[in-house]
């Protein structure tokens, strides 16, 4: 029988969807999921979008431009400069998802061998990509006792090589919910000016900043406009995950004829999706602070609820919609596994991601799972009832 590809045999399995089985016979069983393992909200897509969709007056659903429709790119622009980000239309290449923005940015910035710098816990798909690429993330570990701040930018510094072509910052980040404050962000500047790297900044979760401070994109980085490469997507801010539509932004000419290449081998990024991705970039600013309310409200509603339960611990996290909880668990992949195999408490389970997919160091996140607070507050107080009580019952319980 023919051998499968090495690189086929190291793709890490998703923490997020590896036990979506287990969930399906949970459900099967006729058990209730509290289902908080993936960020898919449960708000409502803009009605801007939607109406999009219904009214599409198109004769021929063709293939769009390789780079995106140009009217996208036009608004994308508009919407970046809200921000203060100062890009051109043609510094934009819309991609199937936030996911094939990373994996085109690594294609077209990595050759095999090449390594690039990451804060873990990360997003698990990172590796996956790089491992696409045939390159190498090598991690820096944060920790949740500090919050997962950045470390120390020595830490950094030591792991520079030869085969070193950048960094990756996930800023608001996932899986924790970390926020990067100006200092940590001019000292990864500083970094990727004196050794000319990369800056791969992933910013999709831009719109969910809790502090009050001001936004800080990788592009108000004095100094480094062509060295960085931004990570977009509209799935999370306009809550339309389903429709598939990401970019790349970049300022650095050559890095954008190289993208070009991937992005016209794949042919085009998905045409509904690109229409109902920019009728929504003009959702009303009362739609996106009703968005933004209700997740500060989940989030404030969830972390106090976790760090009720005796053994938990969270940090408040300061963006997007996630958190890394430590739990008094032995192995959380395993209680992970058992609560959706073994346990239920009233006719419902939970389902969490465990954290040790969102971690290379071997050993770490071991008792920590990832959890999504996009459920309505009702569910999240029933799923916190689930969890307390799964708690307790596990063989593998540590207190």
């Amino acid at each position: 029988m023919p051998e499968i590809s090495e690189r086929g045999k190291i793709m890490p399995a998703s923490p997020i969807r590896k036990l979506v089985p287990l969930c399906n016979d949970a459900i099967a069983r006729g058990l209730k999921v509290y289902r908080l393992n993936i960020g898919q909200p449960d708000v409502p897509t803009p009605q801007e979008g939607l109406d999009a969709l219904k009214n599409i007056t198109r004769n021929v659903l063709e293939y769009s431009p390789s780079e995106g429709l140009l009217s996208l790119r036009k608004k994308l622009q508009e919407y970046y400069h809200r921000f203060r980000i100062d890009v051109d239309v043609d510094d934009i290449i819309v991609t199937t998802g936030g996911s094939e923005a990373v994996l085109f940015a690594f294609m077209a910035c990595l050759d095999p061998g090449d390594e690039i710098i990451v804060p873990e816990p990360a997003y698990a798909n990172y590796m996956a990509f790089a491992i696409s690429a045939g390159a190498k993330i090598v991690t820096v570990p944060s920790s949740i006792e500090e919050g997962f701040a950045l470390p120390p930018v020595e830490k950094f510094e030591e792991l520079i090589t030869p085969k070193t072509k950048g960094i990756l910052i996930c800023n608001p980040n996932n899986p924790t919910g970390y926020l990067y404050t100006m200092k940590e962000m001019l000292q990864i500047r500083d970094l990727v000016k004196k050794y000319d790297l990369f800056l791969f900044s992933d910013e999709v979760y831009r719109e969910f900043c809790y502090t009050g401070a001001p936004y800080i994109s990788a592009f108000h980085l004095p100094g480094i406009e062509e060295q960085v490469v931004l990570i977009d997507s509209v799935s999370k801010r306009y809550n339309e995950c389903g429709i598939r539509v990401g970019a790349i932004i970049t300022k650095h000419e050559e890095l954008k004829k190289n993208v070009m290449k991937f992005c016209q081998a794949r042919l085009s990024p998905p045409l509904l999706g690109q229409i109902v991705a920019e009728a929504s970039i003009d959702a009303s600013s009362e739609y996106m602070l009703q968005t933004y309310n209700e997740y500060v409200e989940r989030r404030k509603f969830l972390i106090d609820g976790l760090n009720r339960i005796p053994g938990c611990y969270s940090p408040i996290p300061m963006g997007a919609f996630y958190t890394v909880v430590s739990l008094p668990v032995d192995d959380a992949d395993k209680f992970c596994e058992w609560c959706l195999k073994e346990f239920e408490f009233e006719g419902a389970t939970i389902f969490m991601a465990p954290a040790s997919g969102f971690y290379t160091t071997p050993g770490m996140g071991r008792n920590e799972v990832r959890m999504a607070y996009i459920l309505n507050k009702t569910e999240l107080g029933h799923a916190l009832k689930v969890l307390a009580a799964a708690l307790k019952a596990y063989p593998g319980h540590t207190i």
